[in-house]
């Protein structure tokens, strides 16, 4: 195709084919409803793999089987971390927060929500919460356009520079027209590609190696070489480390992006079977990205003449597998998916801070009665301007892409996990302790390694504690939330109920 080798044709259809999913959600966009939750219309399966797909940036597919290559199996704590935090977040805050954020006015956006939820007329708790996201999502969508640049470089044979701009534009392009029925549906894709991959590349790695045997043997050899056992879950670390991965999961009670997912679906009802989805989606994704990076090693200590590129960056080792064990026109298709897992998560992180702008700025304080085509256009127009910021940001080619991804996931995860899951469950909670908590996390994060330099600590353990304390005792020393609030609360929890009742729970 126009002298195209396979490889680099099957992955321009794959763009190509994204960028037409969003010219047919343009279609079905009217309102700003439309262009952020997607009209709440998601059923239980786009909801499951979108949110699964959203959650799963380019770290999975380089990042985490990165870090595996370079450390061994103790880096699979932030797996099972995840596997577990991702799991929790679906049991206790999917269905709460889809029906709290209904009976809150309908709330589109986590800033509409906390700024109904607690009554802010002030509005002070809409501008700081819209402030921390479009902060750690400008460092978020930053790690995005690292890892589409990373694919493109190795793809094309372009600089750095210039990859940074040809990975995102696929992107902006889809986000741009279809918003969020566009990110949605392109998400469903993806998941599904990413879930191709991460069974596949493993299955061949081991084959190619002659299966478990002579790669554990491989593994030991690499191993005594590097002074290390890459077999071992708890080599070299110490509790404080383990509980540091394992502390990944706590970040997603805060994630907007994947809270849109949930406030996005049809119904309270369509919960369990999207839990079930995501679930299992996500747990043989993740042993996938481990085990490419876990038989990668094993791998390319057995080809060391391979091994050049990965050894100078090792987030590149699903990239290099992917052009020596398959069939060109395989091999497009999987490294597809490292842009599908970068445009699923870039793509609705740049539609929550134009939602950010438009909804909670915008119309919030600018142009309250701003007509729906407006606002619509000035969202379109947001996720330019964030994008090329995120561009910006990426500019340093040393930028790795775990780095960014582990200091916004901590930014979300202390800033909104606590306020999120209390506002869900406790009442008591008012306007000010959510302040404080937000305050206080998204600090915490921000000079953690400056005031305790060297802790080994991941500042989202901290972080969460500190947000969850300052809440606790600044909601209980100020005055109690008005009678109406409290009301509101219940009614949105004995719907909730309601709704689940009969309701097949899957896991």
């Amino acid at each position: 195709m126009f002298g195209l080798d396979p490889t680099t044709t099957t992955f321009l259809i794959y763009i190509v084919g994204m960028v037409s999913i969003g010219l047919i959600a343009y279609r079905f966009t009217n309102n700003l409803s439309d262009y952020i939750l997607g009209g709440r219309s998601l059923g239980s399966f786009v909801t499951g793999l979108s949110a699964g797909a959203s959650d799963m940036s380019g770290w999975l597919l380089m990042g985490l089987p990165g870090a595996v290559y370079a450390a061994g199996l103790v880096e699979s704590w932030i797996a099972i971390g995840l596997t577990i935090g991702a799991y929790l977040n679906w049991l206790f805050v999917a269905g709460r927060l889809r029906m709290q954020t209904e009976f809150n006015a309908n709330a589109l956006t986590l800033p509409d929500y906390f700024y109904h939820r607690f009554n802010d007329k002030t509005r002070i708790l809409k501008i700081v919460s819209a402030t921390i996201i479009l902060f750690f999502f400008a460092i978020y969508c930053a790690s995005g356009v690292v890892a589409g640049a990373r694919l493109f470089e190795n793809l094309f044979g372009v600089p750095y520079e210039t990859a940074l701009w040809l990975g995102a534009l696929a992107t902006i392009a889809y986000t741009f027209i279809g918003g969020f029925l566009a990110v949605s549906w392109t998400d469903t894709i993806q998941a599904s590609l990413m879930f191709f991959a991460l069974f596949l590349t493993p299955i061949f790695i081991l084959t190619q190696l002659g299966g478990f045997e002579p790669t554990f043997e491989a593994l030991a050899q690499a191993g005594e070489a590097a002074g290390r056992d890459f077999t071992d879950m708890f080599n070299g670390t110490t509790f404080i480390g383990l509980l540091s991965l394992s502390a990944w999961g706590l970040g997603y009670f805060g994630q907007p992006h994947i809270l849109a997912r949930f406030m996005a679906t049809d119904s309270v009802k369509s919960i369990p079977k999207a839990r079930c989805i995501s679930m299992t989606w996500m747990f043989i994704c993740l042993i996938g990205a481990v085990s490419i990076g876990f038989w990668g090693q094993a791998y390319f200590f057995a080809n060391p003449d391979k091994a050049t590129l990965v050894n100078a960056n090792h987030e590149q080792v699903f990239i290099e597998l992917s052009r020596l064990l398959f069939n060109p026109w395989i091999a497009g298709i999987l490294l597809s998916a490292i842009l599908a897992a970068v445009m699923s998560t870039l793509s609705c992180q740049l539609l929550i801070c134009s939602s950010a702008i438009t909804e909670d700025f915008y119309k919030g304080f600018l142009r309250p009665n701003a007509s729906q085509k407006e606002l619509v256009w000035l969202g379109r127009i947001m996720v330019l301007l964030i994008a090329i910021l995120a561009i910006a940001l990426a500019q340093d080619p040393n930028s790795k892409v775990l780095g960014l991804v582990s200091y916004a996931w901590a930014g979300f995860g202390c800033a909104f996990g606590p306020v999120v899951l209390l506002s869900l469950y406790w009442k008591r909670m008012n306007a000010a302790g959510a302040m404080a908590g937000m305050i206080t996390g998204a600090l915490v994060v921000v000079f953690w390694n400056t005031l305790v330099p060297n802790s080994g600590i991941y500042e989202m353990i901290p972080g969460f504690i500190c947000a969850t304390i300052a809440i606790l005792i600044v909601s209980l020393i100020t005055p109690a939330p008005k009678a109406e609030i409290a009301e509101t609360f219940d009614k949105a929890e004995k719907a909730y109920h309601k709704e689940m009742q009969g309701v097949k729970k899957y896991i």
